[in-house]
């Protein structure tokens, strides 16, 4: 993911792109073991695998970026709730005290010598006396309601400024996805036809061709068993990165995309959907687990039954069947 030393980088690529072509075929001994068709595969694949790593942290800075969106939103509705619910409460105080000041604003005692109904300014004054009890309570739940009002607007702000950082992050990681899919492609560039398909079918699945969809899902629960063919429905969908569907996916987007037309909700990343259940054996894997690859788990596939997964392999390629040990580090999770 990092892109230090970018410029040798690039030489040692330009090199592979320049030589693969001729040496995709037999290799003669003395040739350099660096430029034959498998160093140029390991060059690729060592490129996908950090496009690949990229991507997670951009489906996950995205994800954050969408929560952080949500966040100032009802940050902001609750702002405009309180200042509307104060400027009423502003207003009603504002009446009492016009209402006061219209009427003189005597000095009660001097007020009850001068009234020529005694009896009735005590009425007056008594209920004068709850108005302004009130007027106090009303004038205390104001400031107190400024007090949420004030602490809203620093919430509001600190979500706005983490909002943005994630906006950077989100940049970030697009600009190293695309430069890493750039390299490889200049790679891929100098390979003839022939090899560009040989290099397609042997890249992850051990030169294995697609073969089709197991005939029977086995043990697998409804859900995971609609999961499953909703997987089957996008194979030959092209892989692009960031997509959860339905034209392109990423690996972790056709899972998210599979499961959700199960009624299943499940994490964007393929490092969060690791953990989105249990977790059994490869021997015991039944159609509808996830099956994670590497220490990173950056990459993720369903289990589809007879030896075989489904996923969105890399850019360029389309959702296809591979062997469930095409990588390492697999791990398998039933949702």
């Amino acid at each position: 993911m990092a892109s230090h030393r970018r410029p040798a980088r690039v030489t040692v690529l330009t090199a592979a792109a320049a030589t693969a072509a001729a040496s995709l075929g037999a290799v003669p001994a003395s040739a350099d073991p660096g430029t034959g068709p498998a160093a140029t595969r390991a060059t690729v694949d060592r490129l996908f695998e950090e496009a690949e790593q990229a991507t997670e942290g951009y489906n996950k800075a995205d994800e954050k970026a969408d929560e952080l969106r949500r966040t100032v939103s009802r940050a902001q509705d609750a702002l405009a709730r309180g200042q509307e619910r104060i400027n009423r409460m502003r207003g009603a105080l504002g009446a009492v005290a016009g209402a006061q000041y219209r009427s003189g604003g005597i000095d009660p005692a001097l007020a009850l010598l001068l009234s020529s109904e005694p009896d009735s300014y005590l009425d007056r004054a008594t209920a004068l006396d709850r108005i302004t009890a009130r007027q106090g309570a009303a004038l205390g739940e104001l400031q107190r309601e400024q007090r949420r009002l004030d602490q809203r607007r620093t919430e509001g702000r600190t979500a706005l400024t983490e909002l943005e950082r994630s906006r950077t992050e989100v940049a970030r990681h697009k600009r190293t996805v695309e430069r890493k899919l750039a390299e490889a492609r200049r790679v891929l560039a100098g390979l003839t036809f022939q090899e560009r398909a040989d290099f397609d079918r042997a890249s992850r699945s051990g030169g294995r061709a697609e073969e089709p969809p197991p005939a029977d899902l086995g043990p697998a629960s409804s859900r995971a068993a609609a999961a499953v063919l909703a997987a089957r429905s996008a194979i030959g969908k092209p892989y692009v990165w960031g997509a959860t569907g339905p034209s392109g996916f990423d690996c972790s987007g056709l899972m998210v995309w599979s499961y959700r037309q199960a009624g299943i909700s499940l994490p964007r990343t393929s490092s969060a959907q690791r953990y989105a259940g249990r977790r059994v054996p490869l021997s015991q894997a039944q159609p509808g687990d996830l099956v994670t690859y590497r220490g990173d788990a950056s990459h993720v596939a369903i289990y589809a039954g007879g030896g075989q997964v489904i996923h969105a392999p890399y850019p360029g390629a389309r959702v296809r069947y591979d062997p469930v040990g095409m990588m390492s580090h697999a791990t398998v999770t039933r949702v």
